[in-house]
């Protein structure tokens, strides 16, 4: 039994001796070189390939089964002048006894200097897609062959069960290489330049260390990307699951999109891709852009249907002026640069290859929170949805800058402090002249294409919302937006114990956009409203307000030009303050009863009981024919007119005496009885700024007014004369004659 043992070994030893014999004579003898004709032909007729094998061929038999190819062209047989892929090294050895048991154990595999380019022409055909197709079409006619006899041969002899091939590969590495693709059609490129990648035993259902560095650039738009990945890399695919972990992708990035600026990105998490399930995975995000910081997990499911998106992602406090300046956006100016330095979020992820939302939505933007949902329901039509609601919103803040028409603007002050110095405090100055310099801007107010473009529906709920200074309390926004129109539903709110709600409509599809709006007021203190554009109010009181108007065009000027429509007002509990009402009407009374004023009136401001009238807007002037008053003791109408263009007014203003009995503060302005009733004239004219204080005595209308009085004391003569001696016919006709 030894003796056969021994014989045993030894002729396996010869049998080993004369196979590394044959293999060392076939690597000597042979020579592969002498058959490059032979492999590049047999390269075109089974693989429509065109093969060109400038340098040498070198091989190994036994026990590896090696190859190494350098200086190497591949083209498609069909375009053999456009090389496919130019390789300066390829090498590579397989172990040949285990690939008997369908195992491949390939030691280091190494491609140097492989430039591949990949072209589309103008016609959308790849420079790649006739490679290996005459191989196909003869497998596929001798596959009937075999089909036949095995018909022909029944179930006779046992079919091999197919043994998935198990990969056993040392290491890969790929240096200096590129990969270049460029579409004809479009005019589009893309590269990945000095690629550099190496791993470490690549084995199934074991983690393979990988590292990949590469130069990425394009041309539309002209961006360069340097990208730095590593990892484990893990891959089964009898379970069709491939894993990424440890995942850490890092680079710098530059151009066109980030005009000039640098972008500095890096993120961490876990790849998972498992088919079987239709799943896709990114957890433990950690990602960083420039200062921005942010965490989050991504899965994506049905990925054989339409694929479904999930996830979370929270954002870390930071500067987010200072982010967009990095990346190259230009913010437009607005009126306070400290906005935008705080900007925080939290939000779930839901979306689908065509849209995305982030429902459970916190946000934090400076000194607001909010929270709600945004969506992007349609990334084709940019079509956003929004929900939120937040505690305080400074909207001022935000807006550009007022930008008014310098020279316009300087003018009309000078005008209205020109006005205001002759105006004095007594009002015995001339009236002064109706105002002429433009009040408003003619910069365009609205970025018409953006607002055309827009597909938008959003509903805003704020505590307090402050705008034109105006600190609006529980404040509710509806806005839409479509094809260029777009309609504010509702804006509503309370302010300064009052509240207020407003409708309007922008049509933005014309030319000049037309605006037409509906607002109503309800117990809102005027004077608030005035000063909050930064001017002097010269009244108070609670105004009630309803409106319907309609303009066009797109600046303040145009706006105000073009202003048509109606209001109706009522405002109580007023007071006009400076006003100069008790002085002149002190005046023309002390002029009636032929006594001077003894001193300066004590009251200053003048109070009223109510204020109402109607307005009919035509091109930017507002008429007003039927201004009421209500004074106690007195009653003032009105008929005249405001000039919004200019902010200027013109009335001619009636003030009957109704009687009122109180002490005046000077006895000269005393009311007799005889001067009840009479209805005493002024005239108003000036800028909107000086109030009661451009309002005069109308001397003309005096003159009507002393005649009607002299005529009503010629009455009293008559009576106290006449007595009952005569007809009532004869001193009616004698009242009348002297009346004319």
């Amino acid at each position: 039994m030894k003796a056969f043992g021994k014989i045993l070994g030894l002729v396996m030893l010869g049998l080993l001796l004369i196979v590394i014999g044959l293999g060392f004579a076939l690597t000597h003898l042979f020579d592969p070189n002498d058959y490059k004709d032979e492999i590049q032909q047999l390269a075109r007729d089974k693989a429509n390939l065109e093969l060109q094998l400038k340098g040498d061929i070198g091989w190994s038999l036994f026990p590896w089964l090696g190859l190494e190819l350098t200086d190497a062209t591949l083209a498609s047989a069909d375009t053999p002048d456009q090389p496919l892929a130019n390789l300066r090294l390829l090498g590579l050895s397989v172990r040949v006894l285990p690939l008997l048991r369908r195992e491949v154990q390939m030691s280091d595999i190494r491609v140097d200097g492989l430039d591949l380019t990949l072209q589309r022409d103008d016609k959308g055909r790849g420079n790649w897609e006739g490679i290996g197709k005459p191989a196909k079409a003869e497998a596929s006619t001798t596959t009937t062959q075999p089909a036949a006899q095995t018909a022909d041969s029944g179930a006779s002899e046992p079919q091999q069960d197919s043994q998935p091939l198990k990969l056993d590969i040392d290491s890969l590495t790929v240096s200096n290489s590129r990969i270049d693709y460029q579409d004809a059609k479009s005019g589009k490129q893309f590269s990945a330049e000095g690629i550099e990648l190496t791993t470490g035993a690549i084995r199934e259902g074991a983690d393979i260390p990988v590292k990949l560095l590469a130069f990425l650039g394009s041309n539309q738009p002209v961006l360069r990307a340097k990208t730095e990945l590593q990892g484990l890399l893990r891959f089964e695919p009898e379970l069709k699951r491939y894993q990424l972990q440890d995942l850490k992708l890092a680079g710098e990035a530059s151009g066109e999109p980030l005009n000039g600026k640098t972008l500095t990105f890096a993120s961490q998490g876990q790849l998972l891709l498992d088919q079987s399930a239709q799943v896709a995975e990114w957890t433990g995000i950690k990602l960083s852009a420039n200062q921005l910081r942010a965490l989050g997990e991504l899965k994506l499911r049905d990925l054989d249907k339409t694929a479904q998106l999930e996830g979370s992602l929270s954002l870390a406090q930071f500067n987010l002026r200072e982010f967009l300046d990095g990346i190259g956006v230009a913010l437009p100016a607005m009126r306070d640069n400290g906005t935008l330095s705080r900007f925080e979020m939290s939000a779930r992820l839901a979306g689908t290859p065509s849209s995305l939302s982030f429902n459970d939505l916190a946000l934090k933007l400076d000194d607001s929170s909010f929270a709600g949902s945004l969506a992007v329901s349609d990334f084709a039509q940019q079509a956003l949805r929004l929900q939120l609601k937040g505690d305080k919103l400074d909207l001022d803040r935000y807006l550009p800058p007022q930008d008014k028409d310098a020279s316009a603007g300087q003018a009309r002050q000078n005008e209205v402090k020109q006005a205001v110095a002759a105006a004095g405090k007594s009002g015995t100055t001339p009236l002064p002249n109706a105002p002429t310099q433009q009040a408003w801007s003619s910069a365009p107010a609205l970025p018409l294409e953006q607002l055309r473009k827009l597909d938008l529906q959003a509903t805003l709920g704020l505590g307090q919302l402050t705008l034109s200074k105006l600190p609006i309390e529980d404040a509710r926004l509806a806005l839409t937006a479509k094809g260029g129109l777009l309609e504010l539903k509702e804006l509503r709110g309370d302010l300064h114990g009052g509240e207020f709600a407003m409708q309007s409509q922008l049509d933005a599809r014309p030319n000049i956009p037309l605006l037409t709006a509906s607002q109503q007021l309800k117990r809102i203190p005027v004077e608030k409203l005035i000063e909050s554009r930064g001017e002097k109010a010269p009244l108070r009181g609670q105004l009630d307000l309803n409106a319907d108007l309609r303009t066009q065009g797109n600046s303040q000027k145009a706006w105000i030009d073009g202003l048509n429509g109606k209001a109706n007002f009522s405002l109580s509990n007023g007071v006009l303050v400076d006003a100069n009402l008790e002085q002149q009407l002190c005046q023309g009374i002390a002029t009636l009863n032929r006594k001077s004023l003894s001193g300066e009136p004590r009251g200053k401001d003048t109070p009223f009981e109510e204020l109402h009238g109607n307005l009919k807007f035509t091109n930017g002037v507002a008429s007003n024919p039927d201004l009421k008053a209500r004074i106690p003791g007195l009653t003032v109408n009105g008929d005249g007119d405001v000039d919004l263009r200019v902010l200027g007014m013109d009335y001619r203003v009636g003030i009957v005496i109704e009687g009122d009995k109180t002490a005046m503060p000077d006895p000269a302005c005393q009311v007799n009885e005889r001067y009840v009733g009479i209805e005493w004239p002024l005239l108003c004219r000036g800028p909107l700024e000086l109030g009661a204080k451009a309002c005069r005595l109308d001397k003309a209308g005096m003159t009507k007014v002393a005649a009607k009085l002299a005529g009503n004391k010629l009455e009293e003569k008559i009576e106290e004369k006449l007595g009952d001696k005569v007809s009532p016919e004869l001193k009616d006709a004698l009242k009348g004659l002297f009346n004319r």
